[in-house]
């Protein structure tokens, strides 16, 4: 958007303002892209100690009924009526065709379902459901409530210090909680590869819930900038990039993301948008596939750089690249032909008319460190 008077704020906007924040058009928001620290230092902190998020962006949204466990099966590859309650699941909106529509975190509540999913696509996902489900459940969209994302080794002994209750929880699983005396719905979970934490809080309550833990000498508020790389080096996908309509979950090579329930003579297989094309890739494979890629030298390969093997034949295309802090070197993911994907398999990336060699190597780039217990 360039006229910034149309772009939406989020409940924490002064707040950025005051620490200095740059700010920058993103999904139709205002928001911090980083602060005076800068993006590899507040990276690294995050890394280190604990990094404060603003996505309250994000869309929030709460399916409610006794069937809307089994309605949203229709929509996702992933097995949500098995789900237990105050647990977590990573999923996808699928269209007819297999490709991925949007990524989206699913929590069972006592209610119904939690749903968090991606600003860009918050509309239409919005839309989708009602299209599909609003006749089996109840879609309510939580336009009152904030998110922030606490992140990294010390997110645990901060948050101890607002709710003891947290040292039980485990990866992907939630409860509501009261923080600084506060209602909160919280998650363990995150986007940066770190244990962390994901809060929803009431909207006029979320300033007061960010400056307690700011308080915090070891929580530094993180822009969109660490973010991004902190989630590349993870090796997770990023909507738009590394999930798309054209880019099917099994592409993504997140095969591990489709439920053995739904999979083919599964308790549940298919019923879902696009099962037929998905089961089938699962099945016999695919013809390109997402990889790590690992530039020779200092210069970055970012998105849209095209992939070439020795032959000079076009292979594939990077989906996002950046700098690692983390590993000092620079890093990125493309969507490559199977017959390109393996460990090792040396390519060259054009950039600037320049050839850079470039090496597949494994996801994620940097260990993933959730706590399981």
């Amino acid at each position: 958007m360039s006229d910034d008077a149309n772009l939406l704020t989020t409940p924490l906007y002064e707040l950025h303002l005051a620490a200095g924040a740059k700010m920058v058009p993103f999904a139709g928001y205002a928001m911090p892209v980083q602060y005076p620290m800068g993006i590899l230092k507040e990276h690294l902190h995050t890394r280190k100690k604990a990094g404060l998020f603003d996505v309250s962006h994000m869309g929030q949204i709460h399916l409610k009924g006794a069937d809307a466990a089994a309605a949203l099966e229709q929509l996702v590859p992933v097995d949500i009526v098995d789900l237990p309650r105050m647990k977590q699941r990573y999923a996808l909106f699928t269209h007819e065709q297999g490709g991925v529509l949007d990524d989206l975190m699913v929590t069972r509540l006592e209610t119904g379902l939690f749903l968090v999913v991606n600003a860009a696509c918050k509309s239409q996902d919005i839309a989708h459901l009602q299209r599909h489900l609003s006749e089996q459940c109840k879609i309510e969209v939580l336009d009152d409530r904030a998110l922030l994302a606490l992140q990294g080794p010390e997110a645990k002994t901060v948050m101890q210090k607002l709710a003891p209750d947290v040292a039980d929880m485990t990866f992907m699983t939630a409860k509501n909680l009261t923080l600084a005396g506060i209602d909160c719905l919280v998650t363990r979970s995150g986007y940066t590869g770190e244990d962390g934490f994901e809060i929803s809080v009431p909207a006029l309550k979320a300033k007061e819930l960010a400056q307690h833990f700011l308080a915090e000498s070891d929580v530094e508020w993180i822009g969109l900038g660490a973010r991004d790389s902190l989630r590349l080096e993870a090796g997770l996908c990023l909507y738009g990039h590394e999930l798309s309509p054209d880019i099917t979950p099994v592409e993504a090579k997140l095969n591990w993301a489709l439920s053995p329930a739904r999979r083919a003579n599964g308790i549940r297989a298919g019923g879902y948008l696009g099962a037929e094309t998905i089961m089938k890739q699962f099945q016999d494979g695919v013809a390109r596939q997402r990889v790590g890629i690992q530039p020779e030298g200092k210069m970055p390969v970012r998105a849209g750089a095209v992939l070439q093997n020795g032959s000079g034949e076009v292979v594939g295309v990077v989906t996002s690249g950046g700098f690692s802090p983390t590993l000092n070197r620079p890093i990125a993911v493309a969507l490559v032909d199977s017959d390109a994907a393996a460990v090792a398999t040396k390519l060259y990336a054009s950039v600037r008319n320049k050839k850079v060699a470039v090496s597949v190597v494994a996801l994620p780039f940097v260990k993933q460190n959730y706590y399981r217990g």
